[in-house]
């Protein structure tokens, strides 16, 4: 009987034993060859998660525009001459996709008048609104046969391009609207939210996309800022004719999730016209206006620049130092006066090489930008 017991109790002891070393041999090669499936899921929620995050989120900006003066007029009796310049401006935000995250389009039509003795008459002090800031005060509802103020539609329209790619906005379906063969949206959803012309605010927004920067680190907001002046118009006088000169500053600008700048593109039109002795327009109705920044090395400054570097130069490391700095930070830079004409140029050392432009206008338009941003 205790033979019996005691092989009973040798065997109950091999068979644990066995049973521990199966136990342990599965669970080490289970953690040497197949990792355990909470693991791996957590691993490739990570993944999704990062994916998910970099969607919507804008890595490059753009600045698109163009410059028109045909609606400038000679001197015509009692009427004295005028000087318009009309400029469509577009700053578009796009993703890693190249898919429109933001877009803004503004107007700017700016007159400059004369009398009929070719003196100046505006006032060069004067605010210059564009279409959005005029708001209702534009006037199109009433005479729209929809009902709605420009800044209705072109909002409408900018929520239309959010998502879509260049090429399935610049091939938007169009209709004539009347014998000046402008062309309005022939699409469903912006039936009864838009019937303004739309060529010039697709080119703007095409070229926005051309000339498209990327940024260091992904933006949530874009705006855009500008500041017009006038102040450089001139009367007749002695034999030369009047000048109407239209200076529009710009700024599109990306802000990250604290609101500081992720990236801005600045970019100046200086839109001179000429009439001479007797009212009539010289300048060319359908020349090609640059801006300073299309204008590159024929703007001329380097050879007048006390550091030698021309305005695009100087301009994008305007533009390097902004970002990463907060509104304030950039408003409150520190400047010093250049000349006796109160000009204030940085007085800021990493820019002492590299930036001798006053920035009193860049600065404006970009807190414009901010105060836009959305």
């Amino acid at each position: 009987m205790k033979k019996i017991f005691s092989i009973f109790i040798v065997l109950t002891l091999m068979v644990s034993m066995l049973a521990g070393c199966t136990t342990e041999d599965t669970t080490s090669e289970g953690e040497d060859t197949n990792p355990p499936v909470e693991e791996n899921s957590d691993e490739n929620a990570e993944v999704e998660e990062e994916e998910e995050t970099e969607e919507g989120q804008i890595v490059k900006i753009g600045l698109g525009h163009s410059i028109s003066i045909s609606k400038s007029k000679d001197l015509d009796g009692e009427n004295g001459p005028v000087g318009q310049v009309d400029n469509v401006v577009a700053a578009v935000a796009f993703d890693k996709d190249d898919k429109v995250v933001e877009v803004s389009i503004d107007t700017a039509q700016t007159k400059v008048n004369f009398d009929t003795d070719l003196q100046l008459v505006s006032d060069v002090n004067a605010e210059n609104k564009t279409k959005m800031e005029l708001g209702d005060d534009y006037g199109m509802a009433k005479r729209s046969e929809i009902g709605k103020e420009w800044y209705e539609q072109i909002e409408a329209l900018e929520d239309w391009m959010v998502g879509k790619s260049i090429d399935e906005i610049t091939s938007m379906n169009v209709k004539e609207r009347d014998e000046n063969h402008k062309h309005v949206p022939d699409v469903p959803e912006l039936t009864s939210s838009v019937t303004i012309t739309v060529e010039g605010y697709l080119a703007a927004v095409e070229e926005a996309y051309n000339k498209a920067v990327e940024l260091e680190a992904s933006g949530e907001t874009l705006g855009l800022g500008h500041n017009i002046s006038i102040a450089k118009s001139k009367s007749a006088a002695d034999d030369k004719g009047p000048v109407a000169q239209v200076d529009t500053t710009l700024a599109a600008t990306a802000f990250d999730k604290d609101g500081n700048v992720a990236g801005t593109v600045i970019d100046t039109a200086q839109t001179k016209i000429e009439f001479d002795a007797e009212g009539k327009i010289v300048t060319d109705k359908a020349a090609d206006f640059k801006t300073k920044i299309e204008l590159g090395d024929d703007y001329g400054m380097a050879k007048r620049s006390e550091i030698g570097k021309e305005w695009y130069e100087q301009i994008e490391a305007l533009e390097d130092w902004m970002v990463g700095k907060s509104i304030d930070e950039i408003t409150s830079m520190n400047v010093k006066e250049r000349d006796e004409n109160h000009k204030h140029v940085p007085d800021v050392p990493e820019l002492t090489s590299s930036v001798t432009i006053t920035v009193e206008g860049y600065l404006g338009a970009v807190e414009e930008s901010y105060s836009n941003a959305k």
